[in-house]
């Protein structure tokens, strides 16, 4: 049996399921069946919108720069930075000026998730 459906690339925009999540604000979403990972790619200093879920997820800015705010705070974060946003906490991401790019990771996977679409699917 082919090991290939399990092997992906970062810089390839045809890769993962695909969702707009607010204006400015893509991701392609691979899911496994105990974790999720999500290639975000947010345009020039935009944001997405503040939500929260019960899963934990972590995150790491791949590229560019970026304010995560998060339990009431505003944090900036540069390429290389990466953080834990614990299950139930409200959360979003501004980019900076050039844009960014952030890897996140769920688990479990989040189930609105594993579909095409728009948003972020929770409140």
């Amino acid at each position: 049996m082919s090991q290939a459906k399990e092997f992906h690339n970062l810089d390839n925009p045809e890769d993962g399921l695909f969702r707009e999540l607010a204006d400015g604000v893509t991701t392609r979403i691979f899911a496994g069946e105990q974790a999720m990972l999500s290639i975000v790619s947010i345009a020039p200093n935009q944001q997405g919108k503040m939500h929260h879920h019960p899963e934990e997820q972590w995150g790491v800015l791949l590229e560019g720069s970026a304010v995560r705010i998060q339990g009431g705070e505003e944090i900036a974060v540069k390429k290389g930075d990466f953080w834990r946003t614990p299950g139930g906490v409200p959360h979003t991401m501004r980019a900076g000026p050039e844009g960014a790019k952030v890897l996140d990771i769920f688990s479990p996977p989040r189930p609105e998730y594993r579909v095409a679409g728009k948003g972020f699917g929770t409140a």
